[in-house]
């Protein structure tokens, strides 16, 4: 019986050896001691982010929690994973899923989808951006949201995206590239698709209005397809029709889509352009202002350059790219046609944003991204240097380079205010976007070169606009990267360090941070985000990406009844 009795002693004292050595709650990550900012705008604070999974379970002082990893993140900020209000990262994804360029400056969710959207798909717009899909041997073999959607899962991806359905993107399914307003019964096909592609998980309707040929479109035909999306719980963000010369009536116009349409309205990278513009910002932020005053749901974006970039056609008329791309070649081969253009692009108009001249001709527009190997040398070199090294004339030089990469160049123009920028940053109802799809320094994207925008946006507000320029708190910076936009396209459980909330989490040294890339040399990553973490992975350790895939596919809030799911 003694024997029994120290055998049951010995074993109670090991059960206690053992229970004083287990730690008292265990964790997979727990970052230790940063200066939390939590994306709502209120002062930060020192505490430790526990996390289990793929979420955000613990803030606060952790001190007899055990991790199997821990990050001392002691003089170091702590904030939620950035979001991209405007990625166009859709079609980079299948070409290379890490989405570098964005990861590595601390983004983990990317919103897309600007116009022209990756789906509805069809043969018609396959054969029109063929060069560039065969460029990159890409083949597009989806024709719905949900169709694309299920690839990424399949191939997996570097951060989280979710997407716009586009109305220019339903007028190429249905109408084509023509400048006409829908029958009846084409009004109802566009609806249709805006409304399955909403079921399929699409955030709203976006436009690109400058463009053609969303340019086309009539205000009553957006409204329409708004509708629908609103239906569905979706909002409208807008590339609007005029950023230049006649931005007051594109302004009445946003207002009244959301308006007549019901539905909360976003405004894609906010500008004034072109220098006659210069200073115009305050008095358009105003009239946003007033429209909300009024009851308007109106927000917007920006990104922090004083460039814009989008493609080399945009600096043609309209009519010059009515009908695609192979109708625009032809009239650009033809004397005659080159001439009339010369005359139209050197005068100044408000029927059409002329952003060539409105970025000083030439010396005001950089080639960015091409398609064609043999023009790749021309990257990062203003349009004025190619034409003298060329001898000719600036126009042609510009017609014969659209002709040679057959209208797929990629293009920075020069052409807003850093003083309008700044009154922009300063408005509580701006977030921040790149406008740019993701890319990285090798792979099969590194010989592509692009805007800055795309590799340092958040470094660039964290060190220009917060530290050196003390133009913005932290605290308001990490909010208009983080909850504001998360808010605004209503993601569920992103966008703050919460309890709860997906584990998406950047970890910065706020006096080291800062963008590296240029507009001649943009492929560089920056300085200072040291610890990237997307759904409670880590894709970014001591600065290097780990190679982990861990993004996830946000779907809009039609999905949530959609027979598909």
């Amino acid at each position: 019986m003694k024997r029994v009795f120290i055998a049951l002693l010995l074993f109670s004292l090991a059960l206690g050896d053992a229970a004083a050595q287990k730690p008292r709650t265990a964790y997979d990550i727990i970052i230790r001691q940063g200066r939390v900012v939590d994306g709502t705008g209120r002062a930060s604070f020192i505490a430790d982010v526990a996390i289990q999974g793929d979420r955000i379970v613990r803030i606060g002082q952790l001190r007899g929690a055990r991790a199997a990893r821990e990050i001392d993140a002691r003089g170091q900020v702590v904030a939620p994973g950035f979001i991209d209000m405007l990625g166009q990262s859709e079609i980079f994804l299948l070409i290379d899923p890490r989405a570098m360029s964005k990861v590595m400056q601390g983004v983990t969710t990317e919103i897309t989808g600007e116009g022209e959207s990756v789906a509805p798909m069809s043969d018609r717009i396959i054969r029109e951006n063929e060069d560039f899909y065969r460029r990159y041997d890409l083949k597009v073999d989806w024709r719905t949201l949900d169709e694309y959607f299920r690839r990424l899962e399949r191939q997996r991806i570097g951060l989280n995206i979710g997407t716009f359905v586009g109305a220019t993107q339903v007028r190429e399914y249905v109408i084509g590239y023509e400048n006409r307003a829908p029958t009846a019964a084409e009004l109802e096909r566009m609806k249709q698709l805006v409304a399955e592609a909403m079921r399929d998980g699409a955030l709203g309707l976006s436009t690109s209005l400058q463009y053609v040929p969303a340019r086309f479109a009539k205000t009553d035909e957006i409204i329409e397809l708004a509708k629908v999306a609103r239906a569905y719980g979706g909002i409208y963000a807008t590339h609007q029709r005029s950023e230049a010369n006649a931005i007051d009536s594109s302004l009445e116009e946003v207002f009244e889509i959301a308006r007549r349409a019901q539905i909360p309205v976003e405004i894609w990278h906010l500008k004034t352009a072109y220098k006659k513009n210069w200073g115009r910002m305050p008095e358009v932020l105003r009239r946003i202002e007033q429209a909300r005053r009024s009851g308007l749901d109106i927000t917007a974006d920006v990104y922090p350059y004083t460039a814009a970039s989008t493609s080399l056609t945009a600096c043609l008329p309209p009519w010059v790219l009515e009908g695609g791309i192979e109708k625009t070649l032809s009239r650009l081969a033809d004397a005659q046609t080159r001439a009339s253009l010369k005359r139209e692009i050197m005068t100044d108009s408000n029927d059409w944003e002329n952003i060539y001249l409105g970025s000083g001709g030439a010396s005001g527009v950089l080639i960015g991204s091409v398609v064609n190997p043999a023009l790749e040398k021309y990257q990062g070199k203003r349009l004025s240097e190619i034409a003298a090294e060329q001898g000719k004339d600036p126009l042609d030089a510009l017609f014969d380079f659209i002709i040679a990469d057959r209208g797929q160049t990629g293009a920075i123009y020069f052409m807003m205010s850093e003083d309008d920028l700044r009154a922009a940053l300063r408005a509580p109802f701006i977030s921040i976007c790149t406008d740019s799809g993701a890319r990285a320094t090798d792979g099969p994207l590194s010989g592509s070169k692009s805007h800055p925008r795309g590799w340092g946006s958040y470094p660039r507000i964290l060190a220009r606009y917060v530290r050196e320029e003390q133009l913005l708190t932290l605290e308001e910076a990490i909010h208009k990267m983080t909850g504001l936009p998360a808010a605004r396209v209503r993601l569920r459980d992103r966008g703050l360090l919460r309890e709860g909330y997906f584990a998406d989490v950047v970890i910065f040294d706020p006096e080291k941070v800062r963008d590296r890339a240029t507009f001649e040399n943009p492929n560089q990553y920056p300085e200072g985000i040291n610890f990237v973490i997307i759904n409670g992975q880590i894709a970014v350790d001591q600065g290097k990406h780990t190679g982990t895939l861990a993004g996830r596919i946000i779907r809009g809030p039609g999905y949530a009844n959609s027979p598909r799911r």
